[in-house]
């Protein structure tokens, strides 16, 4: 299973919280889980709500309830409050399916590939090793949400997190169905660490050595999916990882600077990418976004 974790070693800016992003989808020989929906008879305005809106029209499975089922075992969780259950789900639709349906081929990408079921999780869940499971996504089958109880748009963070794990894991479909861009994996090939040891880098290290983000590093999947991540939801993006400095007088200045070129060729290539085999346009799903934040 593939798990988003928040690592408490890392903070910028206001708050700096890293994801660990583990799927099944995220290994190069997986492919996706065709998984049945089992879907639940509606008991409440909330269930003929997700109905309607979810099931019928998607084929997505909402899970707000038994939560247990939907973790390993050994991991305690709470289901969410009832009262945020639908926030959540206006969040998925207004900051999911509205973008993609809003886009020239989006709807018809979206329809056909989106997961069977969303998890939704109270809290989030602690792990051994200090760090924390944010979201969780199953081969393509499955997204699963935590920290739905601590829903807040007006927090940078929670927002910030929550596009993260949404995006990043919609973006594994893409090299599980169509593979990798050519020559991707050949764009900062020394930079790569490893699953067990990227969380010792610095976000500067990961930039100067071509990658968004410390966990970029840890396999050529995850970098692709942390790109496309990024790319449609940080405001920011082109500041922080493409613009030259030009005034550089320092060696880790020009370090910087090269590593933005290597994340400019990531880019250009993924967009070509997409627009190749999905006819999605990722300027234009990027710009629907981000005029709803």
């Amino acid at each position: 299973m593939k798990q988003t974790v928040i690592d408490s070693k890392y903070w910028h800016g206001v708050v700096m919280i890293l994801l660990i992003l583990t799927l099944v989808s995220c290994f190069e020989d997986e492919s996706l889980n065709e998984k049945e929906k089992e879907v639940d008879e509606p008991t409440s305005a909330l269930d003929v709500y997700i109905d309607e809106h979810f099931t019928d029209e998607y084929n997505i499975a909402v899970r707000y309830k038994y939560v247990d089922n939907y973790v390993e075992p050994g991991q305690n969780v709470a289901p969410p409050k009832l009262e945020m259950v639908r926030p959540m789900l206006d969040f998925v639709d207004d900051y999911w399916i509205a973008p993609y349906l809003a886009v020239e081929n989006g709807e018809d990408f979206f329809r056909r590939y989106v997961p069977a079921e969303l998890i939704f999780l109270g809290g989030l869940i602690y792990n051994g090793d200090g760090t924390v499971t944010l979201g969780t996504a199953d081969a393509g089958a499955r997204i699963t949400y935590t920290n739905v109880n601590g829903y807040d748009l007006s927090d940078p963070e929670w927002l910030k997190l929550q596009l993260q794990v949404t995006y990043h894991e919609f973006a594994h479909i893409i090299h599980q169905e169509f593979k990798l861009p050519s020559g991707f994996e050949n764009i900062s090939p020394e930079g790569y660490s490893s699953a067990g040891s990227w969380y010792n880098l610095t976000d500067e290290e990961a930039l100067q050595r071509g990658f968004v983000s410390p966990y970029a590093t840890s396999s050529v999947n995850e970098d692709f999916a942390e790109m496309v991540a990024f790319y449609v939801f940080d405001a920011d993006f082109f500041a922080n990882y493409i613009d030259q400095d030009t005034s550089c007088v320092t060696a880790q200045c020009e370090l910087d600077n090269a590593g933005k070129k290597k994340i400019l060729e990531k880019l250009t290539s993924i967009k070509d990418h997409y627009l190749k085999v999905t006819g999605i346009d990722l300027d234009e799903l990027r710009a629907e976004l981000q005029s709803r934040l």
